[in-house]
């Protein structure tokens, strides 16, 4: 029977469940990147704690945190434990030419993870996949036209949406050092894509009139991940983790409607929408695989070193075409330190620091060179006082600074440039342990 302490912690977890359950894959400040493909790819980086440490944590069991990042790790989950993000981002976009600044906040994820019994955990939980955030505009020179009245093309760009994944995932001990997991995930989400253009004719008397066409494309299928753990001790006081992660490529399958319309420069829709396509199709996401290394004395650190690989150049977009993407390689490389979980008389040798860095190839290769997101992260697990051995409540920060792309010109000396995002991103992750299912004793 669950107390009533236990009660209110499942009705707010249940309540959050209903708020996330509604939300989608949001953004964070303008990306031009996100037109491409899917958009803003989120490659299995983890939560909170995670971040903190530069994405890494493939092979690095905790009992605080959820450890849905790898499903062979939810085995080592001790207590019932509920972990909602949330996220925020300032960035700089800029081009050789010009600059801008944006940023904005959103729910990052919620999981809830329950041993089921002393072989066996599970976790349920809902996090992005992937965010499309852009807006841009291009002016162009109309070619071809009469003497004495030149005129431009003004084509803005723009899209929202994304696409998110509801999941179950297990976590099973085989042998005492070796553990397997497997996640199970809906995917869906909505985006949305609009590019409108203005013909201005100089020394013309007519209206201006805008040329727009909208894509609105609702993606649902499902994608399953397997992991593997294994951990052996190299003397007293230290152990080594081995750790693996497996995404299988899948087709994400989504219905897709295209229409036209003719609006004024106030937004005022002139014409009636006429639909150009409506049909079904499906995008290809290519495997991701995920392999980790962790050092720990299973006290109070431990050092992770992250590797991924995804083959984005199998990568088909919603009509069965290819942008033309690139393989890709992440590295990672983290920790965390805990000076003294037990010190009853310094509050601040309880709590967890992290750090780590990250490099990471983009997909994109404009003229031909590889572009590269750099980062450094760092973090913070602040436990309440009041915790006891059956119930904790940990308020955990994490922040990155990074470079993505940069702004060398395409073609030489003249022409277009690439695009450069300097971001800072914070998250702030809240998590409630306790202990469930407790067995009462008669007196």
């Amino acid at each position: 029977m669950l107390t009533n302490k236990e009660m209110k912690r499942l009705v707010l977890a249940s309540l959050v469940v209903v708020v996330a359950g509604g939300a989608q894959a949001q953004g964070l400040g303008n990306s031009p990147y996100s037109r491409i493909g899917l958009g803003e790819y989120n490659a299995n980086t983890g939560g909170v704690r995670q971040m903190g440490m530069g994405g890494v944590g493939l092979a690095a069991p905790n009992s605080v945190n959820v450890n849905e990042l790898n499903p062979a790790l939810l085995y080592y989950t001790g207590r019932t434990t509920f972990e909602a993000g949330y996220n925020g981002q300032y960035k700089t976009v800029k081009n050789a030419s010009a600059s801008s600044r944006s940023g904005n906040g959103t729910l990052g994820y919620f999981a809830l993870s329950v041993p089921l019994s002393t072989k066996w955990g599970a976790a349920v939980g809902l996090k992005p996949v992937s965010a499309v955030d852009y807006e841009s505009n291009i002016v162009k020179d109309v070619a071809n036209t009469p003497t004495g009245q030149p005129a431009q093309s003004l084509t803005q760009l723009k899209g929202t949406g994304g696409v998110s994944e509801a999941y179950l995932a297990q976590g099973v001990r085989i042998t005492k050092a070796f553990t397997l997991g497997f996640t199970a995930s809906y995917v869906f989400g909505v985006v949305d894509e609009t590019a409108g253009t203005t013909v201005v004719v100089a020394n013309s008397t007519n209206s201006l009139q805008k040329a727009v066409d909208r894509a609105h494309t609702r993606y649902s299928d499902f994608a399953f991940r397997a992991g593997a753990h294994y951990r052996q001790k190299l003397g007293k006081s230290l152990n080594v983790n081995l750790g693996g992660v497996y995404s299988f490529a899948h087709n994400l399958n989504g219905q897709q409607t295209i229409t036209k319309e003719t609006e004024d420069t106030n937004g005022t829709l002139i014409s009636t929408a006429t639909t150009v396509s409506d049909g079904r199709g499906r995008t290809f996401v290519p495997a991701l695989s995920q392999l980790g290394v962790s050092f720990d004395n299973d006290k109070n650190w431990s050092l992770n070193l992250d590797v991924a690989q995804q083959q984005w150049s199998k990568y088909r977009s919603f009509d069965g075409t290819g942008p033309g993407l690139s393989n890709t390689l992440r590295f990672g490389l983290g920790g965390e330190i805990t000076p003294d979980p037990g010190s009853v008389e310094h509050y601040f040798q309880r709590v967890a620091y992290r750090a780590g860095i990250s490099l990471a190839q983009l997909p994109y290769q404009p003229g031909g060179k590889m572009l590269y997101d750099r980062s450094v992260s760092w973090g913070f697990g602040f436990p309440l006082p009041t915790a006891t051995p059956l119930e904790a409540t940990t308020i955990s920060l994490a922040f990155t600074y990074g470079v993505r792309g940069n702004t060398e010109l395409l073609g030489g000396t003249t022409g277009s440039s690439n695009v450069q995002e300097n971001y800072i991103r914070g998250q702030l992750g809240v998590t409630l342990n306790n202990r469930w299912f407790i067995k009462r004793r008669l007196q």
